[in-house]
Parts: C-alpha cells; structure tokens; sequence
C-alpha cells in the first residue's frame, strides 16, 4: 500500500505534456532545426535538465556548499581561457541532468545559490562589465542574468528593468534574496517599457543587457490548459516584432546619444555595447 501511494504521489507532480503543443513544435522545429530537433526535444520535455546549473552567490559564500557540489560530482561549468572570467564567479554544473534543491525566500537571509541554465551566464560573459560601468538590463525579471552580473563586477549605476507586474515584483525579491543591503540599496528597479525607456531614461550606459521576451516554450508545452496554449501559440508570433522594437529603440536612442555628446563636447564618451540575447534557452545547449 505505502509503494501504491508513493507511486501515486510521484505521479500527481509529474508535469503532463500537452499534445497540441507538441505537435505544433514537432512541425516547426522539424522544419527549421532538422536532426537537431530530437536532442532538442529530449531537453524540452525533461524538466530535470531546466535549471541545472548552480550559481553561487558570492556575498552568501559557503566553502561548505562548494565542497558538497564537488563530492557529488559537479564542477565549474566555465574552464579554460575565456576572454572575460571573473574569478568571483563561480558556476557549476552535472554531467548527469538533475536539478538542485531550491532555496526558499527568507526575508533578511541571503540565498547561497541561484539556479539556472549555464547558457543564461553567456550573455553576461559576453557583456565583459566592468567595475564602475553604468549597466542597464532592460528586461531583467526574474533576476538571473542580473544576478550574475553582480557576481562579476560592481556596476557604477544599475538600473534593472521590467514592465510586467508580477514578474516585477519578482525581480524585487530575487534581488533581496541575493544582495545585501548596502548595495542593494544602489540598483534601481523600473517598471518602464522598455520600448519608451529611452523617452524616460534618456542617460546613456556603457553596457546594455536586453534578454528580450521569448516564446517560453518549455512552460507552454506543459500547459494544462489546451485553449490557453492554442492561443499562446498563436500570440508567439507577434513576439519577433516586439524584439526588433525593444532593439531598435534601445539601439537608436544610444546611437543619438553618442553622436550628441560627440558634437557637442570634448569629454571622453562611454563606450556602449549592446547584447542582444532572445534565443529559447535550449539551443544553447545543443
């Protein structure tokens, strides 16, 4: 009996594919990723190769943690020589797929660790910020890649932004469950479009994170709700358009920004980059 009601337990969490998502994929991904489809699939529907990584959180430091990730066979994700490294970031993951226990939010107590996919570190590392660089992510819930941009340096003016106001809310949280006060208390959280924040933030960044909304496919493929995904599936569509906007306006008001101080002063300009990173988390992982 104990056996029948662990099983039956063990099933009542598992999450359930919905069919009409699948199909959908299995006709468009077959169509654009070819062979590549099959290991795709195989990470989309396995929700224990979501959130493999572990990033430690540098101002929660546990040489406990790290100790116990070692004995159980996981090591730094990012070895070798990269362009840009930082030593205080520290990045694990598992040869076998398998998901860490989260940690719950504590009010005053700071997380040891963040979990995400590996490849949500890439746009940071391509990003190289420095200490004192004024730093925008545009599209920053729910907080990963701004954790992480933390664990590399200490941006001069950070301003992490997020329209939607639940997922803003989020952002608020994950950024006191990860930081400490005396710096938290330096990053500015927006709730701005990020179509018109040039309108209101008209200052010009050395460095721009812009991890635009994606289809979030691996959510939607696990949807109980049918008529909610057949909608969803239609609405992907449109999220291209609203990813060139994001771009454009972001790129646009930068540019403007640079030929102005260019023209009319001799001071040195920031240097700006931009990094444009929308692709589904998945074929990072290919």
């Amino acid at each position: 009996m104990t056996l029948i009601l662990e099983h039956l337990n063990i099933r009542k969490h598992q999450k359930q594919i919905c069919q009409v998502v699948l199909d959908h994929f299995e006709e468009q991904y077959t169509a654009e990723l070819g062979d590549k489809w099959t290991s795709v699939r195989d990470v989309l529907t396995c929700p224990s190769c979501w959130q493999y990584a572990i990033l430690l959180n540098k101002f929660s430091q546990s040489a406990e943690l790290e100790n116990t990730l070692r004995v159980e066979g996981y090591y730094p994700a990012f070895q070798g020589t990269l362009p840009y490294l930082p030593r205080s970031l520290k990045c694990y993951i598992s040869r076998t797929p398998r998901r860490f226990p989260a940690q719950k939010h504590q009010t005053g107590k700071l997380k040891e660790y963040y979990l995400l996919n590996a490849a949500s570190v890439l746009p940071v590392l391509a990003l190289e910020v420095k200490d004192g660089e004024d730093v925008l992510d545009l599209c920053a819930a729910p907080g990963g890649k701004s954790i992480t941009i933390l664990q590399c340096a200490y941006p001069g003016q950070f301003l992490c932004n997020e329209y939607d106001d639940l997922r803003s809310r989020w952002l608020k949280q994950t950024m006191e469950s990860f930081i400490p006060d005396p710096l938290v208390n330096l990053i500015t959280v927006s709730k701005l479009d990020g179509r018109q924040i040039g309108d209101f933030k008209p200052e010009l960044y050395d460095k721009v994170l812009v991890d635009a909304p994606c289809s979030n496919d691996r959510s939607w493929l696990f949807s109980s709700d049918t008529q909610q995904a057949k909608l969803r599936l239609i609405q992907r569509k449109e999220l291209s358009s609203l990813q060139f906007q994001l771009l454009s306006k972001i790129f646009l008001v930068d540019i403007a920004k640079m030929i102005s101080e260019l023209l009319s002063s001799s001071r040195n300009v920031h240097r700006m980059y931009i990094f444009f990173f929308c692709c589904c988390f998945f074929l990072f992982n290919l």
